[in-house]
């Protein structure tokens, strides 16, 4: 496995981004997606957020690794708002917030966020997603169901993510009819899964105030380094590739796998599971063949 830095840019116009990395799909950090002078920089805090929904309900969501069968966890707990962000910056904890969007129960809040656009209006700007983390929680690597094209903006903390194109999937060793993969690409066993020995991505680490691009069905695989949260928006996809694969996956796939998990259980994920060492093994192969 070979991961190459993400490179950092400033100041870039719509047409100079759009040519060089949205068009071929290349990931990069923008230092000034979020525009410096947002509101929210100042503003924004653990305490303010107490504030003004601290006792909001809030699903706790924890490891993934036990619900590989799954297209989301299911949570482990329930907390206010307010006890869980006093947990987040009391100790390490792979406690996750998940589906819990603060911009939508406050959504004055995006006021506070003033975006240099640079994909010439294709990014959704009134549909922003929030997530929190504890320092060492993860995200397993996945593709996004609705192969949006992603701008995740750091606002506290540090986040570690890895990248990997949507080609080399079979390598990965993605989960038939799901969107996720079966390994654990952070501590990878290249003996159970010799694929991943092939395997070309990049490392982005993002500090406050940066913004990483994520190219619709690029291979995602995020770690918290420290506590903190982040805001994400998105472009939808605008190839007629990437919309049928929308298409497929929130309606023909998603559906398709709920049937057949539900009627077959265990047996369905166990065939899922073959298959998946199956293709992978094919690609093993055709590297093998283009390096002689």
């Amino acid at each position: 496995m070979r991961l190459s830095p993400v490179q950092r840019i400033e100041n870039i116009s719509s047409e100079d981004f759009i040519k060089n990395y949205l068009k071929p799909s290349k990931p990069v950090i923008l230092k000034d997606f979020a525009a410096p002078e947002s509101p929210a920089f100042e503003k924004w805090n653990y305490e303010y957020f107490k504030e003004i929904a601290g006792e909001h309900k809030v699903n706790i969501y924890g490891s993934e690794i036990e619900s590989l069968d799954r297209i989301a966890s299911k949570p482990i707990g329930q907390s206010t708002f307010s006890e869980y962000l006093d947990l987040i910056t009391s100790s390490p904890t792979e406690h996750r917030l998940f589906l819990f969007n603060l911009l939508s129960i406050k959504p004055e809040l995006k006021n506070d966020i003033i975006y240099n656009d640079v994909t010439k209006g294709k990014i959704i700007k009134w549909l922003p997603f929030m997530f929190f983390g504890g320092e060492g929680s993860v995200t397993r690597n996945h593709v996004d169901i609705d192969m949006s094209h992603v701008f995740i903006t750091q606002f506290q903390g540090i986040k570690r993510i890895w990248l990997f194109p949507w080609e080399q999937s079979d390598l990965l060793y993605k989960l038939p009819y799901n969107f996720h993969s079966i390994t654990n690409i952070k501590e990878p066993d290249f003996k159970e899964f010799p694929g991943l020995k092939y395997i070309n991505g990049y490392e982005a680490v993002i500090q406050p105030g940066e913004t990483l691009y994520i190219p619709s069905g690029w291979w995602h695989y995020i770690q918290y380094e420290t506590e903190g949260y982040s805001v994400s928006v998105r472009a939808l996809p605008s190839s007629w590739l990437e919309k049928w694969r929308v298409f497929k996956n929130l309606v023909l796939i998603r559906n398709f796998d709920n049937v057949m998990r539900n009627l077959f259980k265990e047996k369905w994920f166990d065939f899922k599971v073959r298959k998946a060492r199956r293709k992978a093994n094919r690609a093993i192969k055709r590297q093998k063949s283009f390096q002689i």
